[in-house]
């Protein structure tokens, strides 16, 4: 009996065995990125800047998308969209930057990696063409989150991948117009610093990035030049994790608009915390901090944010606020305006 016993669990195990395992579900992965957010009038952006806008916005898809399609990492694919967006020209990061008052470029980034937590960021940089990859440095080589001016740039002496350009680099005949029109303005005693052409706030432009990737993690990433004729070193939130850049294993948050707000309210951090211990939709959650927090005191402004499901929320209460997108069931998407 026991011989028969035996025959027959091994005869059950060997057809056990035999059957083909089942698929492993198949994880969506999904991308949000922004350009900036601030008033644009329709009017105000030509067809050739609109077309030219949308394409960027499309490499900067492109690139990210295709790290996350092979099943490459979220935090890849976040880096790997904002250095698009901070080689052009049309966008106050990298090669965009806006210049402070004494006619020079400083910028600010930061990225975060929300399966682990681990976050780095530069602040106020001068010579480094992609803050965004000297960001990821410091995250991955140093035991800091935040190095700023001298010290972020020696550190960047360090890194063979980091590339360095003169401050000079960075200018662009349509910013230096900004900062003239900004000075003159501050000259004359005017409230607010606009852009008499397109009403664009000083601060317009900042870039973005969140992703998911197949293996259910969330990375984010922010990029920015400042705002036009900034003096004192000032630092807005880019840099700052939890006012501009936010990533956790529920949500990720980029941020782009007034930084004083975004720090003071953490903003952030607070959509994915109301996402996290609210149970809030990320919509409602990304939707009551940028639509009613940040307005009620003061500030605006825009941000993206995607969460572990694959949902993407965008708010903005500032007129405009370039993005673009690549939800979880491939559908894909570019816009400057509501519509």
């Amino acid at each position: 009996m026991r011989t028969v016993a035996a025959l027959l669990l091994l005869a059950a195990m060997s057809t056990h065995a035999a059957e083909p395992a089942a698929p492993a579900p198949e994880r969506r992965v999904a991308l949000v990125i922004h350009g900036g957010a601030g008033f644009v009038p329709k009017d105000a952006l030509g067809e050739e800047d609109r077309r030219e806008v949308h394409a960027t916005l499309n490499r900067a898809l492109d690139a990210g998308y295709a790290i996350l399609a092979r099943g490459g990492s979220a935090l890849d694919a976040v880096e790997a969209a904002v250095v698009v967006l901070e080689d052009s020209p049309r966008f106050n990061a990298g090669k965009g930057a806006v210049f402070n008052a004494k006619g020079a470029h400083e910028l600010d980034a930061s990225i975060m990696d929300g399966h682990t937590r681990r976050a780095g960021a530069v602040a106020g940089v001068t010579t480094v063409r992609n803050p965004i990859r000297l960001a990821r440095a410091v995250m991955e080589h140093t035991p800091h989150v935040m190095l700023a001016g001298a010290g972020a740039e020696e550190f960047a002496d360090t890194r063979p991948e980091i590339r360095r350009v003169p401050n000079t680099w960075f200018d662009t005949p349509h910013r230096r117009e900004q900062l003239e029109k900004a000075q003159r303005a501050e000259r004359e005693k005017r409230a607010a610093v606009r852009d008499s052409d397109s009403d664009m706030p000083a601060y317009f432009g900042t870039v973005g990035a969140v992703a998911l990737d197949a293996q259910g993690r969330i990375a984010a990433a922010t990029s920015t030049g400042g705002m036009t004729n900034k003096r004192y070193g000032r630092v807005g939130d880019s840099p700052i994790i939890g006012a501009g850049t936010w990533a956790d294993e529920r949500c990720g948050v980029s941020g782009t608009g007034w930084g004083e707000f975004y720090i003071r309210y953490a903003v952030a951090h607070d959509i994915c915390a109301r996402v996290a211990y609210r149970g809030q939709s990320l919509q409602d959650a990304a939707e009551e901090v940028v639509n009613r927090i940040v307005p009620a005191a003061g500030g605006d402004g825009g941000a993206i944010a995607l969460d572990r499901d694959g949902n993407i929320a965008m708010p903005f209460n500032s007129g405009s606020m370039f993005r673009g997108w690549i939800r979880s069931d491939g559908s894909r998407g570019t816009a400057i305006h509501e519509d």
